[in-house]
């Protein structure tokens, strides 16, 4: 069973240089290193209806296909529907039916005319966006697809790409797919203060460590392009201790010119002071990690489209994963002394041992028992 047989086709993608980015890459960069949401945005930032396909094609959906057509027009009608009753918006005919689902993108882009339609499709759009992840996470619960099988749907995705990428000459040094063991997910979650199986997001992960650190953002770009859409991002998941935004800003004219098209102003990352997500980790450890919900077709799983007996025809299902990356030396740093991964285990441990202790006799002789073995490391040459 393959996720890649039943993908849309896209078109060939060439690799595209930082300083020949844009606006539109700059934001979708800056949505990955702040762990940011669409729903923030203001607008998005198609010019053609061919960017509009491949986008559409990303996330899996073939706009030529009927039965795929219909159902984006079923999630479309949703959201009107959702925006008439609960908020009286007088969505526009040419937005709650447009001829061509392209239309609604380019008029959220204002690169159709009129353009006071700009504003409403990109609302329309956002309320989508929430309904189409409940339609893909309702469809996981509907078919008899195990967390294995989606996890293999999604590292032959994903494995994939990080070929491709390395055919078209990108600097990956390094690729790596792993799955969370058991115990590593019963750890976490007792570490965590929100202790429920929801609440892990990486239990599918991969690891990409790239030549020099200025090749994160040309990898990045190339992934927002092939494998992960923009909006799949899910929000506060990231971890970047790796690239600042405002550096970027000053190291590329091209990124520079358009901090006043921004959706939030430059300064934003500063004042809003996030703290890391992980706690277990090392003070000199820097990654980034984001997690996203990949697109997966389930067409092998459901009965042919026209012989579908659903009411709602949806076959897109999203798989929930991690991407770590960061460059070479960074990675070499990473696994020395408080950083290493050794440590960072024997830090959560001590706190899921404190946890489930609490209020009765804490066997010190584990914690003791880590701290000589931390002690012995350190004497290592």
């Amino acid at each position: 069973m393959t996720a890649l047989k039943h993908q849309p086709t896209m078109p060939d993608l060439p690799v595209r240089t930082v300083r020949e980015m844009g606006l539109k890459e700059l934001e979708r960069i800056r949505l990955i290193l702040r762990g940011g949401s669409v729903l923030e945005w203001r607008r998005l930032h198609f010019k053609e209806r061919d960017e509009v396909d491949r986008f559409l094609r990303l996330c899996q959906v073939d706009p030529s296909a009927p039965h795929d057509d219909e159902w984006v027009r079923v999630i479309l009608s949703d959201a009107v529907e959702y925006l008439r009753k609960t908020f009286d918006y007088k969505v526009a005919e040419p937005v709650a039916n447009p001829k061509e689902i392209h239309d609604l993108f380019l008029y959220a882009s204002g690169a159709k005319e009129p353009r006071r339609y700009r504003k409403i499709a990109c609302i329309v759009l956002k309320v989508m966006h929430v309904i189409q992840h409940i339609e893909g996470r309702d469809l996981l619960f509907k078919l008899a697809v195990s967390e294995a099988e989606l996890a293999q749907l999604v590292t032959e995705r994903v494995t994939a790409a990080a070929e491709e990428m390395k055919l078209k000459g990108l600097p990956i040094v390094e690729f790596a797919d792993s799955i969370k063991t058991r115990e590593s997910i019963i750890s976490k979650l007792i570490a965590k203060r929100e202790s429920t199986a929801g609440t892990v997001y990486d239990r599918t992960r991969f690891r990409i460590i790239v030549k020099e650190r200025p090749d994160v953002l040309p990898v990045l770009y190339y992934i927002t392009q092939k494998l992960v859409p923009f909006n799949f991002l899910v929000p506060t998941q990231a971890e970047n201790t790796l690239l600042n935004f405002k550096d970027l800003l000053r190291d590329y004219p091209n990124f520079q010119k358009h901090v006043k098209d921004l959706h939030l102003d430059e300064d934003y990352e500063e004042r809003e002071n996030r703290k890391p997500n992980n706690k277990f980790s090392g003070s000199g450890y820097r990654i980034l990690n984001f997690v996203a919900d990949v697109p997966i077709r389930l067409d092998a799983y459901l009965p042919p489209p026209e012989k579908d007996p659903r009411p709602r025809k949806g076959r897109i299902a999203l798989a929930l994963c991690e991407f770590q990356i960061c460059d070479e030396a960074t990675a070499v740093l990473n696994e020395q002394g408080e950083n290493s991964h050794e440590r960072y285990k024997q830090r959560q441990r001590e706190v899921v041992l404190k946890r489930l202790s609490r209020g009765l006799v804490v066997p010190k002789r584990q914690l003791l028992a880590g701290k000589a073995k931390d002690k012995s490391a350190d004497a290592k040459p």
